[in-house]
């Protein structure tokens, strides 16, 4: 393992550290700092400069929770398909990053990755007993981040035009851990869900998909759930174009919200509620903004996991699901009081609390930057 972190460089810059035994990365936002924390990627081609994003948009994730946390992300460049493969991986990854464990980094399940894989780091810092159960047939952590994207955005409709998910519709970018989460939560909440897409394509239907369905569908297919559950599919790229939904939910990998696709979404289009990390570039969140779209801070709506393992030991998923309820919802209406919008808000509200603590803030979290 080669580190950086101790070569006396400027702490304001990310310091990474070059694992040896499989091949990848961890990356610290704010090196020096006591405590760092942020989950573990598994994706082909995953680079330093994603990983260095997503470890910036923790630290302003933790700031916004008003935490003295560092932000902090690893990646690891494999195949997550490949189940037997993959053990061995984490295996050797958990065994390698122990040492930066016990100096105060904290990782968990990502992209690729699951609480499983982190099974031998667990043995002297156990997670909150919740964050290991199922809440009907879905494992808890994948529906608590879906949730606060169901709440965010619901606290921004509210906020715009009265009324909440009732009668509201959303398209969402990915069915995967976290996509599932929020339709299941959209759906309990009256909305509808009108597109998804994965891999495998963007599945539309304005009168509403069965959620339940493509679930059951996603279990047997995974990323071809979408070619399965009926009408023919489009290309993923259709996904925000498609049946005029009030609500998008980005959640690729960064920069999906670029200022050509925040120019071309629908008219229909009143909020953005990323569930991935860095979706916006600059100019994407110029864009929204000037075409009157609230843009959520995607580090205060996918706070879901963060708020869950932080939780008291012993909480249920009901004080889970509760407090983020509660957090979330406060922010995000917070940050919606900002002149110049939602995002901005919280940039401010994370970077004031940043500078409580550890001084001048790294910029804000923007892909391209």
């Amino acid at each position: 393992m080669k580190t950086e972190l101790d070569t006396g460089r400027d702490r304001h810059e990310p310091a990474i550290v070059e694992l040896t035994s499989v091949p990848g990365f961890v990356v610290f936002d704010l090196p020096g700092a006591q405590v760092s924390a942020g989950s573990t990627r598994l994706a082909p081609g995953v680079t330093v400069a994603e990983i260095a994003l997503l470890a910036r948009a923790m630290t302003y994730k933790f700031a916004a929770l008003e935490a003295q946390v560092g932000g902090a992300k690893a990646g690891i460049a494999a195949d997550p398909a490949d189940r037997a493969a993959r053990t061995d991986l984490m295996a050797r990854y958990c065994a390698e990053i122990r040492p930066l464990t016990e100096a105060g980094f904290l990782t968990g399940p990502d992209m690729g990755t699951s609480e499983e894989d982190f099974a031998p780091l667990r043995e002297r810092r156990a997670v909150p007993t919740a964050l290991n159960s199922l809440v009907d047939g879905m494992p808890f952590e994948d529906l608590l981040t879906g949730y606060g994207v169901a709440v965010a955005a619901q606290t921004a409709l509210r906020a715009g035009s009265g009324g909440g998910w009732e009668g509201r519709s959303v398209a969402i970018e990915g069915f995967g851990k976290v996509g599932g989460g929020v339709a299941r939560e959209v759906v309990r909440r009256g909305g509808r869900v009108v597109a998804v897409s994965t891999i495998a394509g963007c599945l539309a239907d304005p009168a509403g998909i069965d959620v339940e369905r493509l679930l059951a569908l996603r279990a047997v297919h995974a990323d071809r759930c979408v070619t399965h559950y009926g009408p023919p599919v489009g290309p993923p790229g259709q996904l925000f174009a498609s049946a005029d939904p009030d609500v998008i939910v980005p959640g690729a990998r960064p920069g999906a919200i670029d200022g050509t696709t925040a120019g071309s979404l629908p008219g229909s289009v009143k909020v953005v509620a990323p569930a991935a990390n860095v979706p916006y570039t600059r100019q994407g969140a110029d864009v929204l903004r000037q075409r009157g779209i609230m843009a959520l801070p995607d580090f205060v709506c996918n706070a879901g996991a963060v708020i869950g393992y932080r939780s008291p030991r012993d909480a249920t998923p009901a004080e889970v699901l509760s407090d983020t309820e509660d957090m979330v919802a406060a922010l995000i209406d917070d940050a919606l009081r900002h002149e110049a919008g939602p995002l901005a808000g919280a940039c401010e509200h994370a970077a004031a609390f940043l500078r409580t603590w550890w001084g001048e803030p790294p910029a804000p979290p923007f892909a391209g930057s």
